[in-house]
């Protein structure tokens, strides 16, 4: 494999060990120049090899470089909590800790390679040390959001088969009032300064735990990681990805469009639920020897997050739409951001007045780019590059990407159709395995020769792509993936609800928000319609994860259908951007 480094010079990807492909002294490296993105896309080349384990073969050898003093003194993690705790590991110390952390799998926990192990922890080091004793113990690795209730917590566990659970004190009774019905999960690990019955206290593991371990050796095609993605028609799927898709596929994001070196010090607020945190807070910025900064963060403070880049010499900021939107609100002047020089967007699109905006404030472009939790990096704006404001930019060198017809057909610049994937004759790393258990599901993303995103767009006459909606009813808001089906389905469990249908809402800082249009039961009366809102989306903030109540209640006498009663909520979609 071969991809555009440094000083826009191309080096082998040897394999075995993946570092051999790095830069043998990192003060020798010149400043990297995007400005010829053809030669980039043609100078792409890749060997997938037989094996493959992103600890051993990239973390273990920066910890190598590291010792022989190959790489400059950034630690490898650095994390703070805002209340004055700090947190600094070189990879050696990462390398330490987590083989302590496999050993607790291993061990006391009995798991065995291919076992599935969940993570529900808020933005803590013991969430970094479980992605990669996983990766050494060759056990899968799931994550989930904080923000689950006990029902979705129920559901992962039952779905995944999950034989492990790592979460904190808040969540450990969610747990526990469940696990009776989880046949599979043998094992229990909390993250507490106090003993909780039936858990393993995981720092008084740590505190006794041997740091000898030796890295399983991995096929570069085995399951490493499932994350859980919404739909529009059923329950969360499990998106699967192998050690090669993730562990290799985003070293594209770190060298091509988050542009780090192992000078720089990467900071991305995305929730340890979502497979973006995979993206910049561990694969991509760990290929490159970047530090990866983590600020505990329990809710989105633009204060406290301008305060963080203007304190800590943080160089590459990845954050939402919506989080550059909130922060344009605030008064900038008393901060001097001294240190940073590359700012980067995904998840929704960017308007291109945020921006300008963000330009004529802080004197930096935000690079937007373009990928889903079954893929790494689609597009991008590449540094070099001419910014199209609105424009996801150009396509990865690793993948085709083509705009087409419902037939496969693909499009000429100007025209919408589908945005898609070639994958046939050969399938690019950087994609999923498929939906785990759901075959059906997984052709379904296929057309012809290429792979389904499920969203919209066109490519204009220069090769830029452009996102125009989503070709199913997911919801974008601030960043988040949002499916009507899990919504509607506690919405109906409301006693004053018949049937609603989830879509969404034009919002002009979450660029996307959840509404809900609600048929009352005919026996039921409302004598105070703004109460009953505001208990139906307690409710649902209750029930299931709070991100996704709906922010917007329209009660209506009955919903839009087919003649097979289908609800038709691309009218209701439609609908409501007239209204707006």
């Amino acid at each position: 494999m071969e991809v555009l480094l440094r000083a826009n010079c191309l080096q082998r990807l040897a394999t075995p060990c993946f570092l051999r492909a790095l830069h043998k002294d990192y003060r020798t490296v010149a400043p990297q120049n995007f400005s010829n993105y053809e030669s980039m896309k043609q100078g792409f080349k890749l060997e997938i090899p037989e094996y493959f384990n992103f600890a051993n073969d990239v973390l273990d050898q920066w910890a190598k470089k590291e010792k022989a003093g190959m790489r400059p003194s950034n630690p490898a993690f650095w994390w703070i909590n805002g209340n004055g705790e700090e947190v600094k590991w070189s990879f050696e110390e990462l390398g330490s800790l987590s083989r302590k952390f496999a050993n607790i799998l291993t061990e006391a926990c009995a798991l065995q390679r291919g076992d599935r192990v969940i993570a529900i922890l808020p933005r803590i080091p013991e969430w970094w040390l479980a992605n990669v004793a996983c990766l050494r113990t060759g056990t899968v690795f799931i994550s989930g959001t904080t923000q689950l209730t006990q029902k979705d917590i129920l559901y992962r566990l039952q779905t995944s088969k999950a034989k492990c659970i790592i979460t904190n004190e808040v969540l450990a009774p969610a747990v526990d009032a469940i696990a009776s019905k989880c046949e599979n999960l043998h094992s229990k690990l909390i993250v507490s300064q106090t003993p909780r019955e039936g858990w393993g206290n995981l720092k008084e593991m740590m505190k006794h735990a041997s740091d000898n371990h030796t890295c399983v050796k991995t096929k570069h095609n085995e399951m490493m990681a499932i994350y859980f993605t919404s739909g529009t028609s059923g329950s969360p799927k499990m998106t699967e990805h192998s050690h090669s898709s993730y562990g290799l596929g985003l070293s594209i994001n770190g060298r091509c469009w988050l542009d780090l070196t192992p000078s720089d010090i990467m900071w991305n607020t995305s929730d340890t639920g979502w497979a973006k945190t995979a993206w910049s807070s561990v694969f991509s910025p760990w290929t490159q020897g970047a530090c990866v900064f983590v600020h505990y963060l329990p809710r989105f403070e633009p204060t406290s997050i301008l305060q963080t880049l203007s304190r800590f010499p943080i160089t590459v900021f990845c954050s939402a739409p919506t989080a550059y939107r909130m922060l344009l609100q605030k008064d900038m002047t008393g901060y001097k951001f001294e240190s940073l020089n590359h700012c980067v967007t995904a998840g929704e699109p960017i308007n291109p007045e945020v921006t300008e905006q963000w330009r004529n404030k802080m004197g930096l472009d935000i690079y937007e780019g373009y990928g889903q939790t079954e893929t790494v990096l689609i597009c991008g704006n590449f540094k070099g590059m001419k910014i199209k404001p609105g424009s996801m930019g150009k396509p990865s060198p690793a993948f085709d990407v083509q705009i087409l017809d419902l037939n496969g057909n693909v499009l000429p610049p100007g025209q919408e159709g589908d945005i898609g994937i070639q994958v046939l004759p050969n399938r690019p790393f950087g994609l999923f395995t498929g939906y785990v258990d759901n075959p059906s599901k997984t052709a379904s993303t296929l057309r012809g020769n290429f792979y389904i995103t499920g969203d919209r767009g066109y490519m204009d006459e220069d090769g830029y792509f452009w996102f125009v909606a989503r070709s199913d009813d997911i919801i974008l808001s601030s960043g988040y993936r949002i499916g009507p089906f899990e919504v509607e389905n506690v919405l109906n469990e409301h006693p004053a609800v018949a049937e609603s249908a989830v879509v969404s809402s034009p919002d002009s800082i979450r660029g996307e928000v959840v509404k809900a249009f609600i048929v009352l039961k005919p026996d039921y009366k409302a004598n105070d319609k703004e109460q009953l809102k505001k208990e139906i989306q307690e409710h649902v903030k209750k029930t299931t994860a709070p991100y996704k109540y709906p922010r917007k209640v329209e009660f209506i006498q009955e919903l839009p259908k087919t003649i097979s009663g289908k609800i038709k909520r691309n009218e209701l979609r439609k609908k409501e951007r007239e209204t707006i």
